[in-house]
């Protein structure tokens, strides 16, 4: 297994196709001919995002999950975005549109107004995530074309900075079990005869990343979620559809395979700030360093990562089209990394990013492949 060196042809289908084609297949003719994945056409539906569950994980790993697995033969293998990792795919899945045009371009980008580093995904003293993202989302379209948008999660996601950037809109319920969370989608779906009920369970991603994905756990919690959403589908309306997908995919990578920059100090100099994440790094250099940090970095990760710029990525289309003032927010040079193989910064990154065995970010099939698992409606529409 090796990371992919061409971006993939997201006209084929990715995550940014997943909300337009169920809004499409509600009715809502902003949305109209959109479909991509050949949804029934239903009044209700809920949509599933469960994180970390990576398309050929759960292919390799099926036997944990027997309802899931019961749907494989009809679901799609779709490229989630890059980087690969929650953040942004929050947005791609939120916007319907790919990184470079809702603009959550990494787990940690530079915001060029006040040259610091933002981490999206807890957008810790971020900018204003409306004006960072000011794209309407699927949620917003959906509401006012008469549907009843319900978001289903942890309750320290109501408002926060990255729910209002990517899936600002609707109504919202928390939930603290999963347990709790499809009692609050079966009961929010049967409230409105139109309506889309969307739901995030983040603990096979944390098991993942502590674990490994390998590990027995990883098999455990994805059972879990398997039994979890075989009790969902018995109890939503008969006319209700449910689409399951994830955020990204994620390898192992051992603690021996990897270069930690606090032990490597000319690997920093020339860099201004160290962002993205140990799969992929996004670094912002100082004026005139970004050709010789270049170098070295390909001389040092050789046959381990590689270093493109921006124009180049830009070029291949890896964040799609790109807005001018989103262009400034990606690194001047990324490292995108093997499978098998990560850069962390001990000194800068936080001690629990440094000892996470599961990661993800980079551009293995591993990571970028999600599924869209459909599970029809018990009776048409």
């Amino acid at each position: 297994m090796t990371a992919t060196q061409t971006a993939p042809d997201w006209s084929q289908g990715s995550l940014a196709n997943v909300l337009p084609s169920v809004a499409d297949r509600l009715g809502v003719s902003r949305y109209a001919g959109r479909d991509l994945f050949d949804l029934p056409a239903v009044p209700r539906t809920v949509v599933v995002l469960v994180d970390g569950l990576g398309h050929d994980l759960l292919l390799q790993r099926s036997g944990h999950a027997p309802f899931l697995r019961s749907h494989l033969a009809s679901a799609r293998r779709i490229p989630c975005g890059f980087p690969t990792t929650t953040a942004t795919s929050m947005g791609t899945l939120g916007t319907g549109l790919l990184p470079g045009a809702h603009g959550l371009v990494g787990m940690q980008v530079l915001d060029p107004d006040t040259d610091r580093l933002v981490n999206e995904l807890s957008w810790e003293d971020g900018p204003d995530p409306v004006r960072w993202q000011p794209h309407e989302t699927v949620f917003e379209v959906l509401e006012d074309a008469g549907v009843a948008v319900t978001m289903v999660g942890p309750w320290y996601f109501k408002g926060s900075g990255l729910t209002t950037a990517a899936l600002r809109g609707g109504g919202f319920r928390s939930g603290l079990s999963l347990d709790d969370r499809v009692d609050a989608v079966a009961s929010a779906v049967r409230e409105s005869h139109r309506s889309l009920v969307y739901l995030y369970w983040g603990e096979v991603d944390k098991v993942g990343h502590v674990h490994g994905c390998q590990s027995w756990q990883w098999g455990d919690e994805v059972e879990s979620v398997d039994g979890a959403l075989s009790r969902l589908a018995a109890r939503v309306p008969d006319d209700t559809s449910i689409v399951i997908t994830a955020d990204h995919g994620m390898v192992d990578v051992p603690f021996e395979s990897r270069i930690d920059l606090a032990h490597e100090p000319e690997l920093m100099h020339g860099i201004r700030h160290l962002g993205g994440e140990p799969r992929c790094l996004q670094l912002y250099t100082e004026t005139g360093e970004r050709d010789a940090v270049a170098a070295l970095w390909s001389s040092r990760l050789r046959g381990s990562a590689t270093v493109r710029t921006r124009e180049q990525l830009l070029d291949d289309g890896w964040f799609g089209a790109v807005r001018r003032e989103v262009e400034p927010r990606i690194g001047d040079l990324v490292v995108m990394t093997e499978p098998s193989f990560a850069v962390v910064h001990s000194g800068l990154m936080r001690p629990e990013i440094v000892r996470l065995l599961g990661l993800h970010g980079s551009t293995s099939e591993a990571e970028l492949a999600v599924p869209v698992i459909v599970v029809p409606p018990r009776r048409g529409a």
